[in-house]
Order: structure tokens, then sequence, then C-alpha cells
């Protein structure tokens, strides 16, 4: 199968480098656009781009694909026979999605129809669910709207972070896209059912704001869903702080104020929350310094029992 290739961050690699091992041709890969990071504001290249230069496959990255006239022009040179789109970050036009024979087929990190949009796997944590899994389905000019042709649930684990559940997914996605793309000509499409479906709606940096009048189960799934990206945050002495690990503790304290400082030990900062709850806080990060652990914070910071967290 020759394949024209959308995608960007690391769980798109999965799907890229497995395409390749089953012996498809990868003839061209988009990918973003290059974008500055960090304190120097360096650009730094998508991981599928590192993975297409480290593998001489050609690559494009358009500012806006929908407004670049040149992405279709490569298309119709390289005449592919499926576009295959996994995390791509962009809307891709009609004229590219039904361009080629197979059309384009898209990998979302949800079972669809629930969680559309763009972070599903975010939101299936922080809404609580038990079970989520990868859909394969044909892309259409609407969001997330495809028929689906293929899907595999996968539970959601205990204490499980984001970029942990990313990880699983990204692999069983990566083994049910290619067993897909195998099964093409015979494989049946299902329609979504419009009614069920539930929205993702992209993260926001602002999002990551902790409330600690919500009960510390809800702070906890804030924190695994908005780790390591864009990361869950309160202020201690008008400096953000961003916390990066804990967990969820019985309490029969009564009548203090959510975001109180109830202890701090070696095992972390307790912290009380909304509905007589606790959160201990494990590892976090100080505005402009590195991670560290919650102890670590309280010995180089004036920080005890009855302090508060904004």
């Amino acid at each position: 199968m020759k394949i024209v290739f959308f995608g960007s961050p690391d769980s798109a690699v999965y799907s890229l480098r497995k395409i390749i091992e089953e012996g498809h041709r990868v003839e061209l890969i988009i990918t973003k656009p290059d974008m500055p990071a960090g304190r120097g504001k360096k650009l730094v290249s998508p991981p599928v781009k590192h993975f297409a230069q480290a593998n001489n496959i050609p690559v494009y990255q358009p500012t806006k694909i929908r407004k670049d006239p040149v992405a279709l022009e490569k298309l119709e040179e390289i005449d592919p026979d499926m576009n295959v789109v996994v995390a791509y970050g962009q809307i891709i036009p009609a004229s590219i999605i039904y361009y080629p024979r197979y059309n384009s087929i898209n990998l979302h990190f949800s079972l669809l129809p629930k969680y559309r949009g763009a972070s599903p796997l975010h939101w299936s944590i922080m809404n609580g669910e038990k079970i989520t899994g990868v859909t394969i389905f044909e892309l259409n000019e609407k969001m997330d709207e495809g028929d689906i042709l293929s899907m595999q649930e996968l539970p959601i684990l205990p204490g499980e972070y984001a970029h942990e559940l990313e990880f699983r997914l990204a692999k069983i996605g990566s083994e049910l896209l290619c067993k897909t793309i195998d099964q093409i000509d015979s494989i049946p499409h299902t329609k979504q059912n419009h009614s069920e479906a539930t929205f993702a709606p992209l993260l926001k940096k602002e999002d990551g704001k902790l409330d600690w009048t919500k009960n510390a189960i809800e702070i906890d799934r804030k924190i695994r869903a908005f780790t390591p990206w864009p990361s869950a945050f309160s202020f201690f002495d008008q400096k953000r702080i961003k916390i990066i690990r804990g967990k969820t503790q019985d309490s029969k304290t009564y009548s203090h104020i959510p975001g109180e400082i109830l202890d701090v030990n070696k095992t972390g900062i307790q912290v009380y929350c909304g509905q007589n709850s606790t959160y201990l806080i494990e590892e976090l990060q100080p505005e402009g310094k590195k991670v560290m652990s919650a102890y670590a914070f309280s010995l180089g910071t004036q920080i005890s029992q009855g302090n508060r967290f904004e």
C-alpha cells in the first residue's frame, strides 16, 4: 500500500513505525511546523519529523494545510492509495481527504462516538472512565464523525497518568491500524450514532488550575490527566507550583479550609480538599525549578501545617 502519513507527536510515531515494518510504502509525511519552545524559544521539530529524517522519508510542514495548495500538489505527484492520519493536529480539507483511492483513515484515542475532539484520553481520565480504547474510522469533513472501521477496548488502570495511557493506546492503536489497512477491501463500515457523541476539547493551560473545594478524587483525576502537559497547578506564596504526582487519602478531619495544609512530612504535603477529603502531594515543580519531592520542597520553603494553597 502506498501511503501518505499525517501525524505529529510521539504517539503518532508508533503507528508510522508499525506501518513501515508491515511493508507499506510511506512516500510522504505531512506534519506540523517546527514550533518555538522553552525559555529560549528555540524551534523544535515534531517527533514524527525526527523519525522521517532518520529514515530518509520526505517531509512537508504546511502552516495551515487548508490554505496550502502545495500539499495537494504533492499528493497528486505521489498518487497514494491511502492517507493515514494519527494526531496530526490540523483540519484536513476535503480535496486531500478524498484524493486517494481508499480516501483517508484516522486513528482516534477513544471509543467513538464518545470523546470526539483533540484530547480524548485526558478527558476520559478526568471524567473517571474505567474503559477507553482506540477507533479507526474513515475521515470526512466533520470532526471525528466518519464511519467506524474497527475499534478495540482498553481498561484505564487505577492511578494511571495521561502519558502512561497514551503509550498503551498508541501501541494497540498501531497494531489495529495495520490490521485495518490490510483488510481495507473487505472491512465493513459502521455509521456512528451521533446522539451518543461526547466531546473532548483541547486542553488549555489555564484549565489546569486546581480547585481545592473539589473532592480529592476529582483533584487526583485532574492531576493525572494534565501531567505532563499542560500541567495541573496551584499557587503558594503567590508562586505557581505544578503538582506532578500524589494520591488521595482517607480523611476523618473536619472544619478545615480547602487548600489548607494538614501535615508536612517525608511522605509529602497533605492538603485538605472538599467534602472532607485529603490529597497527598508527593512530587511537584516550583516555578522556574526542576521537579522535586514535596518533602524536599518543604525543606527549602517556609511551608507548614496551617498554611494554605491559594
